[in-house]
């Protein structure tokens, strides 16, 4: 079963859009390699001055796979102005009937 994962961070969100915007090609390509390391759904947020990521992942490893290698998220999330080590939590999915 797919997990859900969060990741908070202390940052700019208006910037990040901005960053996002002058950065479309590479945006694309870091969701392109997420899909292949087994993201389902992705959705960036924002709240009281944190950047937040919510995901679906095939498994918590292909997370952390993709994560650890991939050389153009923290640049990004450093572009944005992300402040400190992001603070990253999973979630197992329960099935109780009333999804949608």
């Amino acid at each position: 079963m797919s997990v859900y994962m969060s990741l908070r961070v202390k940052g700019d969100a208006d910037r990040l859009q901005q960053v996002a915007a002058d950065n479309q090609d590479t945006l694309q390509a870091i969701a392109g390699r997420a899909r292949e390391s087994g993201c389902i759904h992705h959705r960036f947020a924002k709240q009281n001055g944190d950047i937040v990521v919510i995901d679906e992942w095939q498994d918590e490893a292909g997370f952390w796979s993709f994560f650890k290698s991939d050389p153009d998220v923290p640049k990004l999330l450093q572009e944005a102005g992300a402040q400190g080590e992001p603070q990253i939590s999973f979630y197992e999915a329960m099935t109780l009937g009333d999804e949608f």
